[in-house]
C-alpha cells in the first residue's frame, strides 16, 4: 500500500493596506515564496473593510497597516479581535514601530512585519504567529519591555498575581516560560511535554483570562514573576 504524505494545513491571510501596490506585492510574496503554505483570502484598502473581511472569512492571520483611511489599523485591530477572536494580527509597517507598540499590543496585535522584510522572514513570521509565537523585531521588543516596566510601577501587582494564580499549575508554568521569551519547542523540552500540549496550555490560559500570548506576558511582568 502506498502511504500518502500528510498535507500540512495552509494558513489563511488577509492583507489590509491603503496602498494597492503594497497589497499586490505582499500577496505575490506569500503566493510565490510560501510553497503553498499560505493562502491569501482577500486584500482590503481600509480598516472598515478589514473588519468586515475578518468577520466574513475568519483568517488565521491579518496583516494590518497602521495609517489607513476610514479607520486606522490600531482601532481595526481591536475590532478584528472582537469579531474574529481566532485571528492573529500582525502590524504591517514601513516605519519604526516604537511609538505604536504599547497601543497595538493593548488592542491585541501579536507582532510586527516590516514592508521591507525579506520574503522568507515574512513567511516565517506569519507561520510562527499562527502557531502562537509573538513576532516582534528587536526595536519593538525593547520598547515593549520598557513599556511593561513603566506600567508595572503603576499597576496593581496583587491583582496581576491573583489572575496568574487562578490558572492551573501547569498552565501557569507554561505562561511564565512563554513570558521569558521561550519558544513552544523550548517550553516543551523544559517541561517534558509535547509542543501540542504547550499550545493547549497557552490556548486554555488565553481563554480563561481573555488575553493573547503577548498580553499574558505583560501580566506575568506585572505580577513580578
Amino acid at each position: 500500500m502506498v502511504r500518502r504524505q500528510a498535507v500540512k494545513p495552509r494558513r489563511t491571510v488577509i492583507i489590509a493596506d491603503d496602498d494597492p501596490m503594497i497589497c499586490q506585492t505582499m500577496a505575490l510574496i506569500l503566493q510565490d515564496y510560501s510553497r503553498g503554505r499560505i493562502r491569501v483570502l482577500d486584500t482590503c484598502a481600509d480598516g472598515v473593510q478589514a473588519v468586515a473581511a475578518a468577520e466574513r472569512d475568519h483568517p488565521d492571520v491579518m496583516l494590518m497597516d497602521i495609517d489607513m483611511p476610514a479607520m486606522d489599523g490600531i482601532e481595526a485591530t481591536d475590532r478584528v479581535r472582537r469579531v474574529s477572536p481566532g485571528t492573529h494580527v500582525l502590524i504591517l509597517t514601513s516605519l519604526s514601530p516604537q511609538r505604536t507598540v504599547e497601543r497595538a499590543v493593548e488592542m491585541g496585535a501579536e507582532g510586527f512585519i516590516s514592508k521591507t522584510d525579506a520574503p522568507q522572514t515574512i513567511i516565517e513570521r506569519i507561520i510562527a504567529v499562527r502557531d502562537g509565537e509573538p513576532q516582534f523585531n528587536q526595536a519593538a521588543q525593547r520598547q515593549l519591555l520598557d513599556d511593561m516596566s513603566s506600567a508595572r510601577l503603576n499597576a496593581r501587582e496583587d491583582e496581576a498575581r491573583r489572575m496568574l494564580d487562578s490558572l492551573p499549575e501547569r498552565e501557569r508554568e507554561t505562561v511564565i516560560l512563554a513570558a521569558q521569551g521561550m519558544s513552544n519547542q523550548e517550553i516543551a523540552e523544559r517541561m517534558f511535554i509535547s509542543e501540542r500540549t504547550v499550545k493547549a496550555h497557552l490556548s486554555s490560559a488565553s481563554e480563561r483570562l481573555s488575553m493573547n500570548r503577548v498580553q499574558l506576558a505583560r501580566l506575568v511582568e506585572r505580577a513580578g514573576r
